[in-house]
């Protein structure tokens, strides 16, 4: 029998966000486990959820849910989320009658801040949220986690449009792309390079470098290019640069020492951030993986 004594002890993010974050893989591995365990009873999307373990991990641990606001595009890949966020044993009766919806349901959980089930939603949503949250001057964050499938539809670009125009709000944009279609292979070089420019000091360094070049706006410009040159060699950001978003990845999805230092930079961050993560969907479960349908 599985042990999930760890994930037993996780009835709440607050207690998720307690334990020390050397704990964080064994947390990942009984929850990988005990959906593995669950599905095959009930049905449900196994694979992209198995693809999300770490991903949904790092946000709660690192976020202050659910206060800060997380918005699942589509919705199908929010077991694990439902997990830690009370709902363990009532996954017993996911998607049936009286039971839990396979999707995140505002009026089942404080933690589902909006319905979905529609593709690439996401980002409206979150952006509304961090808007209301600014005019509010409220400090709390919206985050939308989008699939690279979703990601190619009108709307999402809509929201991505209208939020490179908001400087004011704390809005970090997710891609979970599990599909490699639109990314270079992941390596140490990128994983720092997301670490290094989501970090305090080269932020700090974007702002005095603003500040000083803005009597110089041909150098200001050139900075600029020098940065979006660099980053081009090793990151494909420059689309959602070209949005008004500062661009960090592509990271591991599955390395839990890259997640959460990075999600804890971007938070400290104002304005429109955008976090590409490479997923599988399946990971690891083998069956799963040769059938991530």
């Amino acid at each position: 029998m599985a042990d999930y004594s760890l994930l037993e002890s996780i009835h709440s993010p607050d207690d998720l966000r307690g334990l020390d974050r050397r704990q964080l893989p064994e947390l990942a591995d009984q929850l990988r486990a005990f959906l593995i365990e669950s599905v095959s009873k009930t049905g449900g999307h196994l694979s992209s959820n198995l693809g999300t373990v770490e991903l949904t991990i790092a946000l709660h641990y690192v976020f202050d849910t659910p206060d800060d606001r997380l918005v699942w595009d589509v919705g199908h890949q929010t077991y694990g989320h439902k997990v830690l966020t009370g709902r363990r044993e009532a996954m017993a009766g996911l998607r049936k009658f009286g039971g839990i919806s396979g999707f995140p349901k505002r009026s089942e959980s404080p933690y589902d801040t909006f319905g979905t089930a529609h593709s690439s939603t996401s980002i409206s949503g979150a952006l509304g949220m961090a808007v209301a949250a600014a005019a509010a001057d409220d400090p709390r964050h919206s985050v939308a986690i989008i699939g690279d499938g979703a990601m190619s539809a009108g709307m999402a670009f809509e929201a991505l449009n209208n939020a490179g125009d908001t400087r004011d709000i704390r809005l970090l944009v997710v891609l979970n792309d599990n599909e490699m279609s639109i990314s270079p292979p992941v390596g140490a070089l990128t994983k720092i390079l997301a670490r290094l420019m989501s970090g305090s000091t080269v932020s700090a360094a974007r702002r005095a470098g603003g500040r000083v070049l803005g009597v110089a706006p041909p150098m200001l410009e050139l900075a600029r290019k020098v940065e979006e040159h660099v980053k081009g060699m090793i990151a494909p950001g420059t689309l959602f640069e070209e949005f008004g978003f500062h661009y960090y990845g592509p990271i591991d999805g599955h390395d839990l020492d890259a997640l959460v230092p990075t999600l804890q930079n971007l938070k400290k961050l104002k304005g429109p951030q955008f976090l590409h993560v490479i997923t599988r969907k399946g990971q690891g479960y083998k069956l799963a993986e040769a059938d991530p349908i």
